[in-house]
């Protein structure tokens, strides 16, 4: 099957260490699939949540209106949800009860036809983390272009 990614969320390997990733399902409605085609969607400040029923949700994910549509168009950024297997819910479920994890989008892609959402359980990096991960892709950068030879 071919994969096209349609947005990445760069943010969330900055400010969280991903751990595990789940590849989900999303629910959409005519408008929102016709705009992801032409490439156009926004992941910077979504999330995810588990809700009473043991369903997953995101929110705040940016789905620009249809530019062709009616009045008929979907709301921008409305929740919505996920889908995933009972097994897969519970081992999130379970991961999101210790201290300090979160579940976060990271990418959004087309496999197929199919819209699909890569989430990944993740804890929150410690500023110091941040700044030792920034030094060393220079380092590594520098090596790739020859500086340190």
């Amino acid at each position: 099957m071919s994969i096209k990614i349609i947005a990445k969320n760069k943010r969330a390997s900055y400010d969280y260490v991903l751990q595990e990733t789940f590849e989900a399902g999303l629910s959409l409605q005519g408008t929102e699939v016709k705009t992801l085609r032409g490439g156009k969607c926004s992941l910077t400040e979504a999330f995810c949540s588990v809700d009473k029923k043991d369903e997953i949700w995101i929110h705040n994910m940016t789905i620009p209106g249809y530019e062709f549509g009616n009045i008929s168009n979907h709301e921008e950024t409305r929740k919505r949800k996920l889908l995933l297997k009972r097994s897969e819910i519970e081992s999130i479920q379970r991961s999101l009860a210790t201290k300090g994890q979160t579940l976060v989008p990271t990418k959004i892609y087309f496999k197929g036809s199919l819209v699909k959402l890569e989430i990944a359980l993740a804890k929150g990096k410690k500023l110091h983390d941040k700044r030792e991960a920034t030094k060393s892709k220079e380092v590594e950068k520098k090596l790739r272009q020859g500086v340190y030879e």
